[in-house]
């Protein structure tokens, strides 16, 4: 009788959101519907299990860039299934592993030479603290133990990068078990920006003024475009700026290109595309092409010689179970060549966001703000609520653009797209469409 009772009550729970077992990721699970059940994708739709099809605008929180079921990643991941599905990575390697590497060090900056694997974007910024904060021990600065970051930064949610990113509203509640750290103004630029030196100068000044007070291992940035935060953009100079200051002060520059690699920015990497060269550049979300979890933190040869010591304690001790995973990293040299074999799939959106921005929302009444980087467009919705992720606009938005067909997910009163490369221009111009007509009825 109690077994019974026990199986009537977990059916039960499996048909009622409000006790289902499943615990959503940055939802509050009192007041959020049920969840939406994908049971396929393709290309750049997605199809619900009722039957609807739904246009992804924003790559499943900016992972799928080729879109979803890509064949040339399926059959790659088939293939490495037949030969190693995991191994453990310390003492050991494989192709798939190697090959990775190779391709990441020809599209890099050429000052970084080490490829540190791990799993996700939150752990490839934990490798980077870690890293940097060793490097400096292993080299006898005991006093370096501090990092800088940028308002409205966004790292990742586990508590060494939600100390990174501690400018971040989400995480008032974590602040007892955070790092100390200091913050540096971010200036914020779109399109017609008037203000956008003096608001770079004021932020370079105080970098300036923190730098020269020492005791800092590295400065972390999410270089042109804060994710996030926003999709807040900077220019090119300003990353170059920061860059000759943390050479000057001898301050390890740390990129966090989670979200800016694998074509984002327009260009492969946006160190790439600003002519700068990070001490260490973390890399995760896009690198498979959204088929399994894998990250990666690059470091130059100085971190690395670092540690090529005698003394076991010199060594870096991480890892993580999954490191080097052959499957995730067979999907990544896929993915990695397919981007190598046709980069006009992300290198012309910029000039498509342009022209079906100017075309349908450039002059509404209802925006400000409004910003491009590469496949990344961006805009502010004027509300009278104070602007920020908090801001009630945004599910407002999300539901509209749901019963229209359309996965937008704004953060706060920013509505971005960030869509997969295998958009066409005529989905990617309903997408304006629909905005524009979601906006007329605000």
């Amino acid at each position: 009788m109690v077994l019974v009772t026990w199986v009537k009550m977990t059916a039960n729970k499996e048909h009622n959101s409000s006790t289902s077992p499943i615990w959503q990721p940055f939802t509050q699970m009192k007041t959020a519907g049920p969840p939406l059940k994908v049971i396929r994708g393709k290309g750049s739709v997605l199809e619900l299990a009722d039957g609807r099809q739904i246009l992804d605008c924003i790559s499943s929180w900016w992972v799928t860039v080729h879109g979803h079921s890509h064949p040339v990643l399926a059959e790659a991941l088939y293939e490495q299934a037949q030969k190693l599905e995991h191994v453990i990575f310390a003492g050991f390697t494989h192709e798939p592993a190697q090959k990775l590497a190779s391709k990441l060090l020809t599209h890099t900056p050429a000052s970084l030479t080490r490829i540190f694997f791990s799993d996700n974007g939150s752990t490839a910024v934990e490798v980077a603290l870690k890293m940097a904060f060793q490097y400096w021990r292993n080299l006898g600065e005991t006093n370096r133990t501090s990092f800088i970051s940028f308002e409205g930064g966004y790292h990742g949610d586990t508590v060494g990068a939600m100390s990174a990113g501690r400018s971040s509203l989400w995480w008032e509640s974590f602040a007892p078990l955070m790092f100390a750290g200091d913050v540096v103004p971010f200036p914020a630029t779109f399109d017609g920006d008037e203000e956008v030196e003096s608001k770079e100068a004021a932020s370079l000044e105080k970098l300036e003024f923190l730098f020269k007070q020492g005791g800092y291992a590295g400065i972390f940035i999410e270089p042109l475009v804060q994710g996030a935060g926003g999709m807040r953009m900077c220019r090119p100079e300003f990353l170059q700026a920061i860059a000759q200051l943390a050479r000057q002060f001898n301050v390890l520059l740390i990129y966090d290109e989670v979200m800016t690699g694998f074509g984002r920015t327009g260009e492969l990497f946006a160190s790439v595309k600003s002519a700068t060269s990070p001490d260490i550049l973390c890399l995760s979300k896009g690198l498979s092409g959204g088929c399994l979890p894998i990250a990666v933190t690059m470091a130059s040869e100085d971190i690395y010689q670092a540690f090529w010591r005698d003394e076991s304690d010199k060594a870096f001790f991480h890892s993580h179970s999954y490191t080097g995973n052959p499957l995730a990293c067979a999907v990544s040299v896929a993915s990695m060549e397919l981007l190598e074999q046709n980069p006009n799939v992300y290198q012309g959106m910029e000039k498509l966001h342009r022209q079906y921005l100017n075309q349908w929302l450039r002059n509404h009444p209802k925006l400000e703000r409004i910003r491009t980087c590469g496949t990344i467009a961006a805009m502010d919705v004027k509300t009278e609520s104070v602007s920020g992720y908090f801001n009630d606009i945004a599910p407002v938005l999300k539901a509209r653009f749901l019963e229209a067909g359309f996965l937008l997910r704004p953060l706060g009163n920013t509505l971005y797209l960030m869509p997969p490369y295998c958009i066409s221009p005529d989905e990617l111009e309903s997408i304006y469409r629909v905005i524009r007509q979601v906006l007329d009825t605000l």
